[in-house]
């Protein structure tokens, strides 16, 4: 009897053991609380700074690589371009194609005859300044050599499309010649090429004052222009009211002449500019589409996570079993 008394008291004191054991093991479950939202807070944060490197990193790139970079500084240059709110510049706006068949006149009649736009084929004048057949006849105005023949001799044909615009002169040493010692500039790339772009090239051209101010000094054989570097320009004022006669009828001013021309140099410096920014609207409307269904994916992913609510419920305290009596009425244990 004391036998089977002590092993019953060792199972109840085993199992209140047990029980104290699974109790603490709740306990410290719930008391891991703290560490859930410490970790809640590490993923916040790790959030965060992902976004914040995007964002830097995007930046960065745009500082490097998204502002238009000219061959001249400010300080290069001389009196500050006036800013013009050129419609071309816009997100949302493309070339006037009518403008730029009327700065291609104005080229042509005013400025090929000393600068050349050796950079840009006639294939690229079609559908944007000229029709098929108007870029074909004037391709044929001109004439290229051909590849040598069996004995070596070089021919001229005609123009195509392919080919490029031909520069005025042989050479440097002959526009040199005929300019006075002045080479002119290419004028393919010249809107990029100044600080101020549209801005510097415009103001260069309806700058010319009838005479220098007081005070200004101008070289000999050059032209006082405030705009330029110096001041002193080997090119002389080319732009004067009726000098061209437009197709369409359009007066032909100094100032409008200068926005003509200044947007066809702008088109001839970014030919793909109208295409660009159509593909940038549309890879925003993709991008912003796609955007818009990854939020939507990660509500959906997530919603189970956040929604769910968790209950701690505490152990239920086992029931004391009562003594064991004995035959006789005591409680089983002998003396």
């Amino acid at each position: 009897m004391l036998a089977r008394s002590s092993l019953r008291i060792a199972r109840s004191f085993g199992a209140a053991g047990k029980v104290t054991c699974r109790t603490a093991k709740r306990s410290a479950s719930s008391s891991s609380t703290p560490k859930i939202s410490s970790s809640a807070w590490t993923t916040t944060a790790a959030g965060s700074a992902a976004t914040a490197v995007a964002i830097g990193s995007a930046a960065w790139y745009y500082h490097l690589y998204g502002r238009s970079v000219h061959a001249m500084t400010p300080a290069e240059e001389g009196l500050h371009a006036t800013q013009y709110p050129w419609e071309h510049e816009k997100w949302t706006k493309t070339f006037d194609h009518q403008a730029l068949r009327r700065g291609f006149q104005v080229y042509r009649e005013v400025c090929a005859s000393c600068h050349s736009l050796k950079r840009i084929p006639y294939r690229t004048l079609v559908g944007s300044v000229l029709t098929v057949d108007e870029a074909k006849t004037l391709a044929e105005e001109n004439e290229y050599d051909t590849e040598p023949n069996d004995e070596g001799e070089i021919e001229q044909r005609p123009g195509k499309l392919s080919d490029y615009i031909p520069s005025p002169y042989k050479n440097d040493e002959a526009a040199r010649a005929a300019n006075n010692g002045a080479l002119p500039p290419d004028l393919s790339l010249m809107v990029k090429a100044r600080h101020g772009g549209c801005n510097y090239i415009f103001s260069l051209l309806t700058g010319y004052p009838e005479e220098p101010p007081a005070g200004a000094v101008v070289q000999s054989g050059l032209n006082f222009n405030p705009y330029f570097p110096g001041t002193g320009i080997a090119m002389a004022r080319v732009l004067y009211d009726g000098l061209v006669e437009y197709e369409d009828g359009t007066p032909a001013t100094t100032s409008q002449m200068a926005k003509d021309v200044v947007q066809f140099l702008n088109w001839s410096a970014e030919p793909e500019m109208d295409e660009r920014k159509k593909m940038g609207w549309q890879v925003l409307a993709v991008t912003g589409v796609l955007f818009a269904i990854s939020i939507w994916v990660k509500r959906y992913k997530w919603s189970t996570i956040k929604s769910r609510k968790i209950v701690y419920n505490p152990p239920i305290a086992p029931k004391s079993k009562p003594p064991v009596r004995g035959p006789t009425g005591g409680s089983g244990v002998s003396r």
